[in-house]
């Protein structure tokens, strides 16, 4: 009884961080889940240190024993757009966007029913996009000779979305014998979104099948459910196999942005797998690998091509025009004394955004393909522990021909740029009973 009482407070906790926004690196997913994984590069998959499972690998948790992790990460994003050679030159100017500083928080809770079967839960931000440009110097159109102030897509003030992802992943893990396991992981998801700042879109006649529904109707809510399958095995006892597959998660629809999103404000979390290695040559050092698949092109909202092909929130309207990517993450965890373990990765994937899809993706601009990272953790007592991540993903940038040279006319928009850099810092408090 004395391990179960920490799961209600932690809950409780973990609802309570959970109203910050969560953002992410590959695409709009995180390089990682759990501040252990996201010091070795996002590699976890075959990693069995923490309750992170129902996020990485519902397999994994009856390895992990009895515990409670909980951390937060703080995540820097430093977004900026350009537009240049328009032949309207009053559309030429750059803009950074203000909102800087997000956290992301994570919840682990695992508890042993005898030795081979596991019960816990995954609090975790699934990913999300947040952009706040102000209106910055542009000058947009008001009729055949007047300019009027506009923001970058030429809407009124300020422009931006911001979109959170949450999930909660009750877990079951079984081992089936000495060296395999198999889990799966019940996803409750919740997403909120809001836009400000595309009155443009909204107000250009037909272009959307819902113009009260495009932007600055405040924040729209999401609910739905998914699923997680892992598996878990040690062939020998220096190299552990995992796999993780969790099917296309399906929302109810952002009903409050039915004519900014393709299929009336439907916004569902794509399907991704991942299959991972950790190999432990001695006690001290693992060395573990991870490949990871997004289909992105499985939501028509984030799939489809941004090029209009029909009305903005119509079935077959325009998207932001992501592809799917692939993602390699490279961990490596040394066992330097009995309180100290040190970690360092690599990340790397897809851009899921092409120079075609740039203007819409001025307000997600999800261009990172590199991620280092490196953190460490420290043993107090056998019972607590503290571990750090830090994370550092280099200036990526896409540039292609604006949207605005097919609704204004041939050469209007000129050319756009989208570019980022990231870092981020996280903590986390692990407990085992």
């Amino acid at each position: 009884m004395n391990r179960l009482r920490y799961a209600p407070a932690a809950l409780a906790l973990a609802a309570a961080l959970a109203a910050g926004p969560a953002l992410a690196t590959n695409g709009y997913f995180p390089h990682g889940y759990g501040i252990r994984a996201k010091g070795m590069g996002g590699a976890s998959v075959a990693m069995t240190e923490d309750a992170m499972g129902g996020a990485n690998n519902p397999a994994s948790m009856v390895w992990a024993g009895p515990r409670l992790d909980l951390g937060v990460d703080l995540f820097s994003p430093r977004r900026d757009a350009q537009r240049s050679g328009a032949g309207v030159a009053s559309l030429n100017g750059s803009v950074d966007s203000d909102s800087k500083l997000f956290y992301v928080p994570e919840l682990g809770y695992n508890h042993l029913l005898g030795s081979d079967l596991a019960l816990g839960v995954t609090v975790y931000g699934n990913g999300g996009m947040n952009t706040d440009y102000p209106q910055g110097p542009f000058q947009c159109p008001n009729s055949p000779t007047t300019v009027a102030p506009g923001n970058m897509l030429c809407g009124s003030g300020g422009l931006g979305v911001d979109l959170m992802q949450l999930v909660v992943a009750p877990t079951v893990s079984y081992k089936l014998n000495p060296s395999h396991s198999v889990g799966v992981s019940l996803l409750l998801g919740y997403q909120q979104f809001e836009a400000h700042g595309l009155q443009a879109f909204e107000n250009i006649p037909n272009f959307s099948s819902a113009p009260g529904s495009v932007t600055n109707r405040g924040y729209s809510r999401s609910h739905g459910f998914g699923v997680r399958l892992g598996y878990l095995g040690r062939p020998i006892d220096s190299l552990t196999i995992g796999a993780a597959y969790a099917p296309k998660m399906n929302m109810s629809a952002f009903e409050e942005y039915k004519g900014l999103f393709a299929g009336g404000g439907d916004f569902d979390i794509p399907a991704h797998y991942a299959i991972g290695l950790a190999f432990t040559p001695t006690p001290a050092l693992t060395v573990a690998f991870d490949y990871q698949r997004i289909e992105y092109s499985g939501v028509p909202s984030v799939g489809r091509a941004s090029l209009p092909q029909g009305q903005l929130g119509a079935p077959n309207g325009p998207g932001f025009g992501w592809k799917d990517i692939d993602v390699f993450k490279l961990g490596v965890q040394w066992r330097a004394s009995p309180a100290w373990t040190l970690r360092a990765g690599v990340n790397h994937g897809d851009n899921p955004i092409e120079s075609a899809d740039v203007t819409f993706n001025i307000l997600a601009p999800g261009v990172m393909t590199t991620h280092y990272t490196a953190g460490f953790s420290w043993a107090m007592d056998p019972a607590n522990e503290l571990t750090a991540a830090f994370m550092y993903a280099p200036r990526q940038s896409v540039s292609g021909t604006s949207l605005f040279n097919q609704l204004m006319g041939p050469g209007a928009g000129g050319s756009e740029t989208i570019r980022m850099r990231q870092y981020s810092i996280g903590l986390a408090w692990s407990r085992r009973f």
